[in-house]
């Protein structure tokens, strides 16, 4: 699968393609949608995907910057799976936004991207204060050459299934929930790094992974750990910023029950299953050992618990 980030007019755009525009965080069963439709129409056309770096409502509200479902890496590997062969991912500056929205079908969903049939959300809005809509979208589709197809939104419960939504569920630890929006249990992946070694010094030496930041959630988890060797392996997980050890970046630290093998530099997936209680300040390192053997114990009986929950 190509991932292009630099637009070069029409450098990209020797081969037709089936194009679908979103964020794309999290792709949830919806995006899954959309995705299908564009994979539905190779050999014909190349099945891709577009989506922005940093998020738009980031980028214009950095003081607030929005909660991250997945990384980059993440999203990409999913995205291959997904059945994609290309993902235009331009980086999403003010230079940017402030494309009037013919001018963005014009030269960056047409002269860059070669889209012969485009796939968007009924909801979708593009271009300079998000004045294009599907309306205008199929517009331009006609004196641009292309096709446009709307989708409309998947949805659970009645309600419209969402990035905001799925956030909301995991900020709040409702694992299962999310993962029914999902399509799949919640995870994160990433290289294992080298660390302090804090944790094994405490009796629960960690593997510790960077996460997408902000992180849509934060806490203690029981969670499974796939990877090279490792095959859902039951472990205990800490994601946030160790208050107790005056900690100041976002860190997934995972210990993995009865394992002693080295794993540094090696990727690794981390699978969250049960949320076992928020991220807290001990008053010292021995307070924070006990409250770990607790979460240890209470990691175990939960995935005793949820054999094929979800």
């Amino acid at each position: 699968m190509d991932v292009i980030r630099n637009f070069s007019a029409g450098r990209h755009a020797s081969l037709p393609v089936a194009l679908t525009i979103g964020n794309f965080d999290g792709l949830h069963l919806g995006h899954q949608k959309l995705i299908a439709t564009v994979v539905g129409r190779a050999p014909d056309l190349v099945p891709a995907l577009m989506c922005f770096e940093p998020l738009p409502a980031t980028l214009f509200r950095p003081e607030q910057p929005v909660p991250r479902l997945m990384g980059i890496g993440d999203r990409m590997r999913y995205c291959r799976s997904l059945g994609l062969e290309r993902v235009y991912m331009p980086r999403f500056n003010r230079g940017f936004a402030a494309l009037a929205p013919e001018v963005f079908v014009r030269e960056v969903v047409v002269k860059n991207a070669g889209a012969r049939f485009v796939v968007v959300g009924a909801d979708f809005r593009f271009g300079a204060r998000a004045a294009g809509d599907v309306e205008l979208l199929i517009r331009l589709g006609r004196r641009f050459g292309f096709d446009v197809e709307v989708v409309e939104p998947v949805r659970s419960d009645n309600e419209k299934i969402s990035s905001s939504r799925i956030r909301g569920l995991l900020a709040a630890g409702e694992l299962e929930e999310a993962a029914e929006l999902l399509g799949r249990p919640y995870s994160l992946s990433g290289r294992v790094l080298g660390g302090q070694q804090l944790g094994r010094t405490l009796g629960f030496p960690t593997v510790n992974l960077r996460p997408p930041v902000p992180p849509a959630l934060a806490g203690v988890f029981a969670v499974r750990v796939r990877g090279d060797g490792l095959r859902d392996h039951p472990g205990v997980a800490n994601l946030g910023r160790r208050p107790t050890v005056h900690g100041k970046e976002w860190l997934l630290e995972a210990h993995l029950f009865d394992y002693d093998g080295r794993l540094y530099g090696q990727r690794l997936e981390v699978e969250f299953r049960r949320f076992l209680r928020g991220e807290e300040k001990f008053s010292s390192l021995e307070a924070l050992t006990q409250q770990m053997r607790r979460d240890a114990r209470d990691a175990r009986q939960a995935l005793k618990a949820d054999v094929g929950v979800f």
